[in-house]
């Protein structure tokens, strides 16, 4: 018997990843606080000093918004990764994490259950349960809208309990499409045109921000050889996601503020200021995600592409409370 040494600085291609400490973990916690508080104190941070008025509990709106979005990324990013990982040569028996797509359903349904609620009182907060007409939902299209995407999370709960987990996808398509269509109501300009691009990009920051979440989950469980080709093999498609978004998003931008008054508008009014920030959260974004790309193609070990991935899903974690936040917010008035 031949015993082998690993070389010193180098490590064991058969050894997973580390596990996370403490440390981590209190680090998690803060993000969450941190995104949280975006959306509740963001309306009356953005609208400060504009003239514009905000909807009645929007902090409320855009928290219960927020939570949907990040409802909806954890399971796509989770089939979405666990697809790329079948494409693997070799990676049959490896071990998968567990997965947070009941946990994510459940909470979308209480997002989507309390959003509904707002829309059955006529966009107000209610303050007692006799105060929602949930009959009134079924009277107008954002109430068929919310009650679609209630009944959405609640199926696809159900699927993660069966015995076909993969069949959530059609449920999750469904909560995209009434995003889509409730962002772009038919009194818009070119309503089907703003809802098919906020389709795509819905779509694409899912499947970017929930994708490398479960990445670096299943990371951890991988042998290094294997974790490094599943992160190089997302980061190929990342870079496809990435240029959907920034295209849908420049277009969605423009058909609401028109090009001769986009930098008025990004400093002088509520959804230009929360716009601005979450483009600057995207492009930091970005920039961690090509610093983590050339890790993995430069570095002796590709895994220290871990660390600037996981500042890249603790960012993106912002942006989707940004863009929960944009929802609640008044839509620029296009002149």
């Amino acid at each position: 018997m031949t015993l082998t040494r690993p070389t010193p600085g180098v490590p064991d291609p058969q050894e997973p990843v580390p596990r996370a400490g403490a440390g981590r973990a209190v680090a998690v916690l803060v993000l969450v606080a941190l995104a949280a508080l975006i959306p509740l104190l963001g309306p009356s941070a953005a609208l400060h000093g504009t003239g514009e008025a905000g909807a009645p509990g929007a902090g409320g709106t855009a928290l219960l918004r927020t939570v949907l979005f990040a409802a909806l990324c954890i399971p796509v990013g989770e089939l979405f990764v666990n697809r790329l990982a079948r494409s693997l040569p070799g990676t049959e028996g490896h071990p998968v994490p567990r997965s947070w797509s009941p946990v994510a359903a459940a909470a979308g349904f209480a997002a989507a259950l309390g959003l509904a609620s707002v829309v059955a009182t006529g966009n107000l907060v209610p303050d007692h349960v006799a105060d929602i007409d949930a009959g009134g939902l079924y009277a107008s299209r954002d109430g068929k809208l919310a009650l679609l995407e209630v009944n959405a999370f609640l199926v696809a709960g159900l699927c993660t309990l069966s015995r076909r987990p993969v069949t959530q996808v059609w449920p999750l398509a469904a909560v995209v499409v009434a995003e889509a269509l409730r962002a772009h109501p038919p009194t818009e300009h070119g309503p089907l045109t703003g809802s098919a691009l906020t389709l795509v990009h819905l779509t694409c920051a899912a499947l970017w921000a929930g994708g490398l979440l479960h990445a670096l989950r299943t990371l951890r469980l991988w042998p290094r050889t294997a974790g490094a080709a599943l992160l190089g093999l997302y980061a190929r498609v990342a870079l496809v996601l990435l240029a959907a978004i920034t295209a849908t998003g420049v277009w969605s931008s423009l058909r609401r503020m028109p090009p001769e008054t986009v930098l008025e508008q990004l400093t002088g009014t509520a959804y230009g200021r929360a716009l601005l920030a979450k483009v600057l959260l995207v492009a930091v974004v970005a920039a961690l995600a090509v610093w983590a790309r050339r890790r993995l193609r430069r570095a002796a070990d590709p895994l220290t592409a871990c660390a600037p991935a996981r500042a890249e899903v603790a960012v993106l974690g912002l942006a989707v409370a940004a863009s929960g936040l944009l929802t609640a917010l008044p839509v620029p008035i296009r002149w």
